[in-house]
């Protein structure tokens, strides 16, 4: 057992009394301060700065090893930035920031996952596991079929409930070329292991294909090069005589804001794409868009959002819906409504939200996010459907087929599926899914997959039916949708 655990009887004399009064004498000192009667913030903030750093020379001086001033430091500065309680402020170790900075300039060692870890205790008591924000398209956690909420459980055997998003990023990234076991979780009952091997991550932009007389875009995510590369797909759009568009966001886990307001200026006409406010002044600041517009106003436009869509994508989606300029389909987006800022401290340094953004209507949708204006869901796995996965997954059939056919026809597949669902009972159109994404796995990914992509398949659909207009009289703003909202909970208490 350790000593500090054995409770001790001290004497009133003898050397140890003596170092035993010091120590208290000290401590008191330190924790006179928060009795202090307050005497404003200015005076309280000196106070608890003299205090950190009394206690830092105390540590240094008085502890029984001696301690790298480094890591005390480094402590200090990630405990204040938790205490935040703001998973989106926090300390930047340099090995962070250097991941940073690879991932800015577009070229790192990794496996294309973008990930989140709880900082304080799950609500539900569950533990503290990795989840997937999103799969960076064409990495190798794309190619897996890694999806958005889906749980990181353990990498190479180590459970990440213990380690700190430094150390998960530490086991992610690196070397190219390198294997990296994980065992994911998916639902309730479906859990099996991904070996991904990590690749040269090259941050994508855009990805664009005509479907039909429909200009498809792909947006990625949101770097310097996003509006050049979105402006070019859609000069492409105008020379081969596009009648409509569809603006692709799911899975964008945001970027730049700037980005976001230049991608918006392509569609809006004049007036307000997004607002920003904080308690410093000079943040405050409203982004508008410019006269003239890259898409003519007659062309219309469905933006697909999915629980993958945050920040930087729900502004664009936000200004778009608020603007009456796009019909959004897909899945409520993530809900992340605010901004934040990197703020580098020699090698090492610190991210922090600096202020929330408001949509055109004037609502901020942080932990909220942006209802579609018509839902439109995958199919999910029964706690029956997902044990079966999980035989089949354990089974190996689909990648052993794939890795045997590599150019397999529709008919060999067809058949494939069909073999397999007489033997698992698993849906045959779930099963083609997942054999094509097995396929997809092996080869450069189609820009979209029309057979599948339920939501693809609704946004051609309204695109094509010629309703368009008659949809768009329909929706309605995020400040009507939330004063509804706030009307039906006053409602439901009054009765």
């Amino acid at each position: 057992m350790d000593d500090y655990n054995k409770p001790r009887t001290l004497r009133s004399t003898g050397p140890f009394w003596f170092a035993a009064v010091l120590v208290l004498s000290a401590l008191c000192i330190f924790a006179s301060v928060p009795r202090a009667e307050a005497q404003g913030n200015e005076q309280n903030s000196k106070r608890y700065t003299s205090v950190i750093q009394n206690i830092f020379d105390f540590i240094q001086k008085r502890y029984v090893e001696e301690v790298d001033p480094r890591v005390l430091y480094e402590g200090a500065m990630t405990g204040m930035l938790n205490a935040l309680g703001d998973p989106y402020s926090g300390f930047l170790p340099e090995s962070e920031m250097t991941d940073l900075n690879n991932t800015t300039q577009g070229n790192f060692g990794g496996v294309g996952l973008y990930i989140t870890k709880p900082v304080a205790a799950r609500p539900d008591g569950r533990p503290l596991y990795v989840e997937v924000a999103a799969p960076m398209e064409d990495t190798p956690g794309w190619r897996a079929g890694i999806n958005p909420g889906d749980l990181i459980v353990e990498i190479n055997d180590e459970a990440t409930d213990a380690l700190s998003m430094e150390e998960v990023l530490k086991r992610l990234r690196g070397t190219p070329g390198v294997d990296v076991r994980l065992l994911i979780r998916r639902g309730e009952k479906l859990e099996f292991p991904v070996i991904l091997t990590r690749a040269i991550i090259e941050v994508p932009t855009v990805k664009h294909e005509m479907i039909g007389d429909i200009g498809y875009l792909k947006l990625l995510t949101f770097t310097p090069m996003s509006v050049d590369r979105t402006r070019e797909a859609l000069e492409e759009f105008k020379e081969k005589n596009y009648t409509s568009f569809i603006l692709d966001l799911r899975n964008n886990y945001g970027g730049l804001l700037n980005s976001a307001v230049g991608v918006c200026d392509l569609f809006l006409e004049d007036g307000v794409v997004v607002s920003t406010k904080s308690r410093i002044a000079s943040e405050n600041a409203v982004f508008t868009a410019r006269r003239g517009t890259a898409v003519p106003p007659n062309i219309p436009i469905v933006v697909l959002i999915n629980r993958g869509s945050a920040s930087a994508a729900e502004i664009v989606a936000g200004a778009l819906k608020d603007r009456g300029r796009a019909f959004l389909v897909g899945e409520k987006s993530y809900g992340k409504g605010s901004v934040q800022q990197v703020y580098p401290l020699e090698k090492s340094g610190f991210r922090i939200t600096i202020a929330r953004y408001y949509t055109p209507s004037d609502v901020n949708i942080d932990k909220i996010g942006i209802p579609p204006d018509k839902e439109v869901l995958f199919p999910e796995f029964s706690n029956e459907e997902a044990e079966k996965l999980n035989t089949l997954i354990a089974a190996n059939r689909i990648p052993a087929f794939v890795e045997a056919n590599p150019h397999a026809a529709d008919d060999t597949v067809a058949a494939f599926a069909r073999e397999l669902n007489g033997e698992y009972g698993i849906n045959l159109s779930l099963l083609r899914r997942l054999i094509r994404n097995e396929q997809n796995r092996t080869a450069i990914a189609p820009v979209y997959d029309l057979e599948y992509d339920v939501q693809l398949q609704e946004a051609v659909n309204i695109l094509r039916a010629g309703n368009y207009g008659r949809l768009m009289q329909t929706t309605k703003t995020l400040r009507e949708l939330q004063n509804e909202a706030v009307l039906e909970d006053d409602t439901a208490l009054a009765s």
